[in-house]
């Protein structure tokens, strides 16, 4: 990739860091990309199209180091879970073989396999190599008759959320625009076409919210990219309505499906009740078609009476605990506004990853003296916790160990996590999780004195 095409991508008009600078996805410097480099990013955003092989062209340890490492769920095709690699070593750097061995591993994979689509991921190696993984897709392109796409996301060209520009990028250029959607099915309503961007279906959250939309008549012609069909990617330009869900990484491809196909779009989530019922009116309100706004209406006042009966054990429970949650994203306010729907205080919020307007909606939902954690040592982070008394942190898997050692509750709600949190039921296990983790006997256990004293 040119660097002019890399400058273009960090040149986003619809990012909030284009206000003040281009800090959030600047060209990485060495050692700065612990935690996401661009190879990354772009693997996350397309690696749960799950009928697609994904093939890694270079070292095995970028595939191993970091393969399927979300937690996205898949309705019906696996094959995304096998890792494949081109495996390049000492002897075929210096031999130069880095493009035979992926050109015929291309062909391997699409006679033993039968993908859709065959994804090819450039990596440091082959990139500082030289080798032309545009020239060698498109030659086993035409030898297998299958669309190969070069995702040239190397990982020293910047950090993560350039990663997923890229990925997301060459699906508007290349896949996008490519196929027509099946017929509507028969329905005594109007059906509308959508379209979903940043909905990765960690733990299953996207079938929490698909019956939502489908009693809607909203059908979601493609979802960029958890549970996702490379043949529904084709027809993604033919929604009316989209939403970026909790992934500003993305908003290029919101908005150059705009620019191209006249498809509005918003910024939503699908966690806490105010941010579910939100996200649905916003779709009926692009659509503008007053029976779906009707419709929308009597299925969130349908959904809150059993909602709230579901709930009414968990909040008296909750009511007045202090939280500490220390994510980024938009999960940053996001969860901020579900932890205060279920009756609980947020001390702290954590802003890593998150832009100006994430920290803007922190201070809207907490107050203008919001405590707000960018990168923070595990010490700083308990000493939070303890000045505020918090009673239970609220974070990633790479906290859970501060949090048990601290002998304090933890609840994971990144990536890792093996709970779906998203849509109504979700707000119902999220409150079932946190009372489980608060009332453990363990705590009690844990913080009294040891027998020998």
């Amino acid at each position: 990739m040119r660097n002019s095409e890399i400058k273009e991508l960090q040149d986003e008009p619809a990012c909030e860091h284009n206000k003040k600078s281009k800090s959030g996805c600047a060209p990485a410097t060495p050692g700065a990309t612990a935690g996401g480099c661009c190879f990354d990013g772009a693997q996350i955003t397309l690696l749960p199209i799950t009928d697609v092989a994904h093939i890694v062209h270079g070292p095995v340890g970028c595939a191993g180091s970091s393969w399927d490492k979300r937690g996205t769920q898949s309705s019906g095709p696996e094959l995304f879970r096998l890792g494949f690699t081109t495996d390049l070593n000492e002897q075929d750097v210096i031999m130069g073989r880095g493009e035979k061995r992926l050109y015929h591993s291309i062909l391997q994979v699409a006679k033993k396999h039968a993908p859709e689509a065959v994804f090819v991921y450039n990596t440091c190696v082959p990139a500082m190599e030289g080798d032309d993984i545009e020239a060698v897709c498109r030659m086993a392109e035409l030898k297998i008759n299958l669309p190969v796409i070069a995702v040239d996301a190397a990982g020293f060209y910047g950090n993560k959320n350039l990663g997923n520009r890229i990925a997301g990028e060459l699906m508007v250029d290349k896949v996008v625009g490519t196929a027509k959607p099946a017929p509507k099915p028969l329905s005594p309503h109007q059906i509308h076409d959508i379209a979903l961007v940043g909905e990765y279906n960690i733990a299953g959250e996207l079938w929490h919210i698909l019956p939502l939309l489908d009693q809607l008549g909203l059908r979601v012609l493609a979802n960029l990219s958890g549970d996702c069909r490379f043949k529904e990617l084709q027809t993604m330009h033919h929604a009316k309505a989209l939403m970026l869900v909790c992934s500003r990484a993305q908003i290029n491809v919101a908005r150059k499906l705009e620019q191209q196909y006249q498809i509005p779009w918003f910024e939503g989530s699908f966690y806490g009740i105010r941010d579910i019922c939100d996200a649905l009116r916003q779709f009926a309100s692009l659509i503008n078609d007053p029976d779906l706004t009707q419709r929308t209406e009597e299925l969130i006042e349908d959904q809150l009476v059993w909602l709230n009966a579901e709930l009414a054990p968990y909040r008296e429970q909750l009511q007045g605990k202090k939280a500490l949650l220390y994510t980024g994203g938009v999960k940053s306010w996001s969860i901020v506004s579900a932890l205060q729907d279920l009756g609980m205080q947020v001390v702290a919020s954590g802003t890593r990853k998150s832009t100006e307007e994430d920290k803007a909606r922190i201070r809207e939902l907490m107050g203008a003296d919001a405590i707000l954690l960018d990168e923070t040592s595990p010490r700083n982070l308990l000493d939070v916790a303890y000045q505020y008394k918090a009673d239970v942190m609220i974070a990633g898997g790479r906290n859970m160990y501060t949090a048990y050692k601290a002998r304090m509750p933890f609840v994971e709600v990144n990536q890792e996590r093996e709970h779906a949190f998203a849509g109504f039921k979700g707000m119902v296990t999220l409150a079932q999780q946190l009372c489980l983790t608060l009332q453990s006997p363990v705590w009690q256990q844990a913080r009294s004195a040891p027998p020998w004293h």
